[in-house]
């Protein structure tokens, strides 16, 4: 929280740094509603088209914002959870904008997962059962931790990945805390009837905590369906799983246009101007048989783990490596 440290500059030989949680892209996007300082084509084109803050940010979220940009004008320097491989245009023009330097110090998830990692035996049923999968078959679905679906859109959803044909891992829990769209109190999520008997062996439901990371880096795992909530995208990409996207709020929809339209390693499962409406079954089969088994999906596939492999090699010996050490050079001169 920006407001916190606010008087720090006051300090003498004080400097004060701002990590962004959010994409570049996103921040980008931002930065250029509040300047409108030119940007070169075709990525001015990308962002004027996208949806305004108030069309995807609450009132209350909104105003949170403008006390944080309001604390935050004295920072000299941007820190990112990306990297040059991903996002590399958009730190350049988002130097430009703010007129300070900008670190892409990320991807800061492991990027290799070890099936040991601590932590995974309280998991050991799923995992098992992922164990017993084929490569690419399985499609991992999460809205992450601020969203909790609907009754009725939880039925759809159920609908539609059985439909789909398609082995499946669904985490179905409701929200830490207030956020998004078809928002509801209470944890009683209504499947349809005989549905968790139905999908033995197909699907695995998961109803409390899931280790998500984990999950995405198991080679049974061949998609995600997702809100696309920053953290989510780029453990993704870390991992080479291509994304269905379903953005619920906040930066989520810039996010989806990051995925689909810039990176193309993702396809949409709900335009954002359709986001009051409810996603039929039939759509979301729909999705999940474009994602995981079509020529388009074995391309994402291709895209996102060729992505995944560059992102890798810049964590360990790259760009983003050198922006690390070039920050802690930086902050120690």
């Amino acid at each position: 929280m920006s407001w916190v440290v606010q008087d720090a500059v006051s300090l003498p030989k004080t400097e004060c740094y701002c990590f962004h949680s959010i994409s570049v892209f996103t921040a980008l996007s931002f930065a250029w509603e509040t300047t409108r300082k030119p940007i070169p084509s075709p990525v001015a084109e990308i962002i004027a088209e996208l949806p305004p803050r108030e069309n995807t940010f609450d009132s209350e979220t909104l105003e949170y914002i403008k006390l944080q940009r309001e604390a935050r004008d004295f920072y000299s320097i941007g820190l990112h959870n990306s990297c040059k491989e991903i996002e590399g245009v958009f730190i350049d023009l988002l130097e430009k904008q703010r007129e300070n330097k900008q670190w892409a110090i990320g991807p800061l998830n492991p990027v290799e997962i070890s099936k040991k990692k601590a932590g995974l035996d309280k998991k050991d049923d799923l995992f098992s059962w992922l164990d017993k999968q084929d490569l690419n078959s399985v499609i991992y679905v999460s809205f992450g931790s601020t969203t909790t679906l609907s009754n009725e859109q939880i039925k759809e959803l159920a609908l539609g990945l059985e439909q789909s044909g398609q082995k499946f891992i669904w985490v179905l829990r409701e929200a830490d805390k207030k956020g998004g769209d078809n928002v509801k109190k209470g944890s009683n999520f209504e499947l349809p009837k005989g549905y968790e008997e139905r999908i033995k062996g197909k699907g695995y439901i998961e109803k409390y905590w899931a280790p998500q990371l984990e999950i995405l880096a198991h080679p049974s795992i061949g998609g995600f369906m997702s809100h696309c909530g920053w953290n989510s995208c780029i453990e993704s990409i870390s991992m080479g799983v291509p994304i269905a996207a379903w953005p619920i709020h906040s930066d989520q929809p810039r996010n989806t246009v990051l995925i689909t339209k810039v990176l193309k390693i993702g396809i949409v499962v709900r335009d954002w101007e359709n986001r009051h409406e409810l996603v039929s079954a039939e759509k979301i089969e729909n999705a999940v048989r474009d994602l995981m088994g079509s020529a388009e999906g074995e391309e994402l596939r291709r895209r996102v783990k060729e992505l995944s492999g560059a992102v890798k090699k810049s964590v360990i010996n790259g760009a983003s490596r050198k922006e690390m050490d070039s920050f802690v050079a930086h902050i120690t001169r």
